[in-house]
């Protein structure tokens, strides 16, 4: 039984457990004796809260049992990316600055997963602090993508998204801040969704770039992805930046999407991601789907977003430069690793020694050119600029939205690669996120649907919708499903 449960998906896990078919504690050991079987091999966990997500699972059947209603994901196993504090649980966010540290509060996101019912596993591996596109940054080794395990699972959120591949979890949480949930999602064949920014709680998302950073869901369906994104977003007072209006109804729009009719729909695709590097087997894979969509019903147009090539210059400005004030809060002093406190040196050499051992080679790199960005006489050179390319790019998001309900492209320009491809060349690994970039420096929602292979691994369409639209990504990306079907890894 083991087995075909963690196969199942959530919405499907839901409804044994809530008609009684199956209970929460089945479900949740059978998920916690797949990760004991597979992520030897896998590594997307840093974590595994066994004796909690037991508890949480007891709990679920007891209040079950006692005829209460619950929700539609209760009793349901959810893999957390290491971004988000859990209390009382490890958070480490990929980086030995924060090792053993055990935050004395939950985020919002865990908070409205633990109000959900669903059942926290443990938590992902994933880049230091986010910062990179295969999970080879992570100060605690390298996840493996169950596709191939010789290849990167994408990142910065590779943990969570190879969780869903190697079906250790049906569930998972991540963080985008250029493509963190997408890029994971098409080169692992799941389902991942960038929701509006400020439609899903910063609180408690240990922050690399304020402005840009965004939590949302993962899975291997859109239905099971609308679902969890139901679940955790909505406005949050604790958030500044959180936006005080309602989820859009993203769970009609998947199951709208999946009756496979997008009939009255208009899809642009962006003329600048052209040519832009593409491998030869994801643009084919990206031209077959669009042929998928047009016979589903949707008028297919070609849009110019002529900003959009700049965005990569400019968010690998604007990113590091929050990066690097966010992360002077890492000082050796008030929590996590502290160096070199021997009574003997000053607090100035403590913080130095702290940081030198605590932060990886990546983090290091973006924290020096972020404040080489923000320094005197350059400020404007170099962060204003961008910031102006910044609303440029709005602005192309703007025109294109009055033509066309939404954009679509591929997700990342190649397929996973290799571990250890493209370690020695930061500019290749930025590339990665080429494609996913614009929608973080406009704040609006972006999905990615698997909807093909290349050489025998996953490639992700990535449809982009306005503001406050999630529902129309949930829709394009559920009819496409419906017609293409997911997508299975070899067995592990």
């Amino acid at each position: 039984m083991s087995n075909d449960l963690t196969r199942l998906t959530a919405a499907e896990l839901a409804g044994l457990v809530s008609k009684g078919e199956a209970s929460a504690v089945e479900v949740t050991q059978a998920h916690l004796d797949r990760i004991t079987a597979v992520d030897d091999r896998v590594h997307a966990f840093l974590h595994v809260d066994t004796a909690g997500a037991l508890a949480a699972a007891r709990a679920v059947d007891e209040r079950r049992a006692a005829g209460e209603k619950l929700g539609p994901l209760a009793g349901v196993p959810v893999a957390v990316k290491d971004v988000l504090t859990t209390k009382g649980v490890p958070t480490t966010v990929g980086s030995k600055i924060l090792e053993g540290w055990r935050p004395p509060y939950d985020s919002t996101i865990v908070q409205r997963l633990r109000d959900a019912g669903t059942v926290m596993l443990g938590k992902t591996n994933m880049d230091e602090f986010a910062m990179g596109s295969s999970t080879e940054y992570s100060a605690y080794g390298t996840t493996h993508n169950p596709w191939d395990l010789s290849r990167i699972p994408g990142g910065s959120g590779g943990g969570s998204a190879a969780a869903l591949a190697a079906y250790e979890a049906p569930l998972a949480i991540g963080s985008d801040t250029g493509g963190s949930i997408r890029q994971p999602g098409a080169v692992t064949g799941t389902v991942g969704a960038k929701p509006t920014y400020g439609g899903t709680s910063r609180y408690g998302l240990v922050a690399f770039s304020s402005s840009l950073d965004t939590p949302g869901p993962c899975a291997r369906t859109v239905l099971d992805a609308a679902l969890l994104h139901e679940a955790i977003g909505g406005h949050d007072p604790r958030d500044s930046t959180s936006i005080p209006a309602p989820v859009p109804d993203v769970v009609a729009a998947a199951k709208l999407g999946a009756t496979g009719d997008l009939t009255g729909v208009k899809l642009g695709v962006v003329r600048e991601f052209a040519g832009e590097g593409a491998e030869p087997g994801v643009t084919a894979a990206f031209r077959d789907a669009v042929d998928t969509l047009t016979k589903l019903g949707a008028e297919i147009v070609e849009v110019s977003c002529p900003h959009f090539k700049y965005a990569l210059p400019a968010y690998y400005l604007i990113a590091p430069s929050e990066c690097s004030s966010n992360l002077a809060r890492f000082d050796g002093v008030r929590f996590g690793l502290r160096v070199g406190d021997d009574g003997n040196r000053s607090l100035e050499e403590v913080m130095s020694l702290t940081r030198e051992a605590g932060f990886g080679p990546e983090v290091k790199r973006r924290i020096m050119i972020g404040t080489y960005a923000l320094s005197s006489g350059y400020y404007d050179a170099y962060y204003g600029q961008a910031q102006k390319v910044r609303t440029l790019i709005t602005r192309d998001f703007t025109a294109a939205f009055e033509q066309v309900d939404a954009l679509i492209s591929p997700t990342t320009p190649f397929v996973a690669f290799p571990i250890g491809a493209r370690t020695s060349d930061p500019y290749q690994m930025y590339l990665a996120d080429l494609f996913t970039i614009p929608t973080n420096l406009y704040g609006g929602p972006g999905i990615s649907v698997p909807c093909g292979l290349s050489e025998g691994l996953p490639v992700g369409l990535q449809i982009m919708a306005p503001t406050m639209a999630d529902d129309r990504m949930y829709r394009v990306a559920a009819a496409l499903e419906s017609a293409v079907g997911t997508f299975t890894p070899p067995a592990l």
